[in-house]
C-alpha cells in the first residue's frame, strides 16, 4: 500500500472530499494542516515539480490576498510568487495530494484515484 500526503484544510469541502476518497481506500494518510504548519519553501518547490506547474498555476486567484498583493500583475518572478504563497498559505491550491514522486490537485476530486490506482 503507498502512503500519501495531502495538504488540506478541513474547512474546504473538496479538501474534505479527498481526504474521504483516500480513507475508504484504506490508504495510509499523513494530513498536513498548511494553514497551521508553515510549509517550507523547499517542500513548496518539490511539490510544483511533481505537478510540473509554474508557482503562478498552483494560486487561487479568488482570495483575497491574491488581490490585496496584485498577484496578477505578471511582473512578479516564480520565487516571488512561491514567496507570497508561504507568507499567506491561502493562495495556494487545495488539496494537494503526494504519493512518491507524483503529486495532483484534488479538483475533482476524483483526480486523486490515478494516484490511488
Amino acid at each position: 500500500m503507498s502512503s500519501f500526503k495531502i495538504f488540506h484544510n478541513p474547512r474546504c469541502s473538496k479538501s474534505r472530499q479527498t481526504l474521504q476518497i483516500l480513507k475508504e481506500h484504506d490508504c495510509e494518510v499523513e494530513v498536513i494542516l498548511y494553514l497551521e504548519t508553515a510549509i517550507d519553501e523547499s517542500v513548496l518547490v518539490d511539490i510544483l515539480g511533481k505537478m510540473s506547474l509554474s508557482p503562478r498555476d498552483l494560486l487561487r486567484k479568488g482570495e483575497q490576498e491574491f488581490k490585496d498583493n496584485n498577484l496578477k500583475n505578471s511582473n512578479y518572478s516564480d520565487q516571488e510568487i512561491i514567496k507570497f504563497m508561504i507568507q499567506h498559505p491561502k493562495l495556494i491550491e487545495r488539496p494537494i495530494v503526494i504519493s512518491g514522486n507524483k503529486a495532483l490537485i484534488g479538483r475533482p476530486p476524483e483526480l486523486i484515484l490515478d494516484l490511488i490506482s
